[in-house]
């Protein structure tokens, strides 16, 4: 499975969006702060997540969670 999320900084409130097959693990890492655009911001949390089978559709979902319709969207059930 491939996993579409959305994670809220709990310090500056910002939102990040990615994929990933092990949420939990992901989560860890950006907690640890091994990923360089969200180190700064953290400590991070999960609101939304999304499961995909296929990687194309998880990609395609990340890139519209980045689009304006996305952030749209997000803004109503985060």
């Amino acid at each position: 499975m491939y996993y579409v999320y959305v994670l809220k900084s709990i310090s500056s409130g910002r939102l990040y969006k990615g994929f990933c097959t092990d949420i939990i693990h992901r989560l860890a890492e950006h907690n640890a702060g091994k990923t360089k655009s969200t180190k700064p911001f953290t400590p991070w949390e999960i609101v939304y997540f999304e499961e995909f089978e296929s990687i194309y559709d998880a990609i395609r979902r990340e890139k519209y969670f980045k689009s304006a319709a996305g952030r749209k969207f997000l803004s109503k059930v985060i």
